[in-house]
């Protein structure tokens, strides 16, 4: 006889794809992007040191001066805010993203322009997203000298369900000597990755993190509603800002230590390693611990590990890579900034650049990881 169960049958496992953000879309239509953007290059003697698709890119001014420069946005973390009508933290976002970016060459920030799309003008709202950009200019040490604003009713929603439409991106730049790049091109085996706590989601995967977490048509009360998971509500947990990384780093790299890459953990999570100019595969041994979050997500949404670490930081924003024996003072610096930081694996020799989390069993390659049962290699003699 077949017993029969009360219980709801299981939710079928959530993805990226599933909500809308196809990623392997998404690398086919950066290739065709490229065919042209690379072309753009002979236009100007002031030529990109780098190829496309580098966490910044890198012009050549001058013999010992080079303009680094990088652009991203909060994406649907905006949607957070909006139907909280709180907008004064995602301008910290915006600044975040990308100065944690031009960081990964190696390259001070100096200053970044904004541009902010809305569906009408609201001076108040207006207001609050410029005060986010300031405390975000003040943490990274950068001017915002100006931007634009453009009213695009026509293609922004104008309400959009709940409060204020509008879209948030920044352009920034910094300065780096062109000899002195730092884009993993001298990684070794048996260097060491220094991890750097994240805040949390920071502004990243929000399209499959408000669909696990179940906000739908009654978004406002659920973000209001107060977790004692989180110890907050769920609202102030995913507007928690964007770490920026700029003082930590930059202390790293005026104490002369080894640092041989900077890698900012976005979208693609710990994948973001495989950008490295080289031959390099990463053993992840010891994550730092996730932030209560992540596994809300999870669980209420059926997401696998495979794609929570393709889509999320899972607590950890940044990476540095750092020769053995200045990695404890890269920890230092990280510990005197009041970030947790430690090692968490090692590199190896690896032509398919591949990165291995083995508490997880799981190996990231070709842009998503997988359940293995393949021992990553031991950590290389030297």
């Amino acid at each position: 006889m077949t017993s029969r169960s009360n219980s709801p049958p299981p939710k079928s496992p959530l993805s990226y794809a599933a909500v809308g953000v196809n990623s392997a879309h998404e690398e086919a239509a950066l290739k065709q992007l490229s065919v042209w953007i690379n072309q753009t290059f002979r236009f100007n003697p002031a030529k990109p040191l780098l190829p496309l698709g580098y966490f910044a890119n890198v012009l050549q001014l001058s013999s010992d001066m080079g303009l680094a420069i990088s652009t991203d946005g909060v994406g649907t973390k905006l949607l957070v805010a909006q139907a909280l009508r709180k907008y004064d933290t995602v301008g910290i976002d915006c600044v975040a993203m990308n100065v944690n970016d031009v960081l990964c060459v190696g390259a001070a920030p100096v200053s970044m322009v904004d541009y902010i799309a809305v569906a009408a003008m609201d001076p108040g709202v207006l207001g609050e997203i410029a005060k986010g950009l300031h405390d975000g200019a003040q943490l990274g040490g950068i001017s915002i000298p100006g931007g634009e604003i453009a009213q695009i009713r026509e293609l922004l929603r104008e309400g959009a369900d709940h409060g204020y439409s509008f879209d948030l991106v920044g352009t920034c730049v910094g300065t780096v000597h062109p000899q002195r790049l730092i884009v993993g091109q001298n990684i070794e085996p048996g260097d060491l990755v220094i991890g750097i706590e994240s805040s949390g989601i920071h502004s990243n995967g929000f399209t499959l993190a408000r669909k696990a977490l179940g906000l739908g048509e009654d978004i406002e009360s659920s973000l209001l509603r107060y977790s004692s998971e989180l110890g907050r509500t769920l609202g102030e947990e995913l507007l928690a800002p964007t770490t920026i990384y700029v003082r930590e780093v930059l202390a790293m790299l005026a104490a002369e230590v080894a640092v041989k890459a900077l890698i900012h953990i976005t979208s693609d999570g710990l994948l973001n390693l495989q950008r490295v100019a080289s031959e390099t595969g990463f053993v992840i041994e010891s994550l730092l611990p996730p932030q209560p979050i992540f596994s809300m997500i999870q669980e209420r949404g059926n997401v696998d590990d495979a794609e929570m670490f393709r889509v999320f930081n899972m607590g950890t924003g940044f990476c540095v890579i750092s020769a053995p024996d200045d990695a404890s003072r890269v920890e230092q610096i990280g510990r005197d900034h009041n970030r947790r930081t430690a090692i968490i694996g090692y590199t190896v020799h690896d032509r398919d650049r591949r990165v291995w989390l083995p508490s997880q069993g799981l190996i990231g390659s070709n842009g998503a990881f997988r359940v293995t049962r393949e021992k990553p290699p031991a950590y290389p003699s030297r």
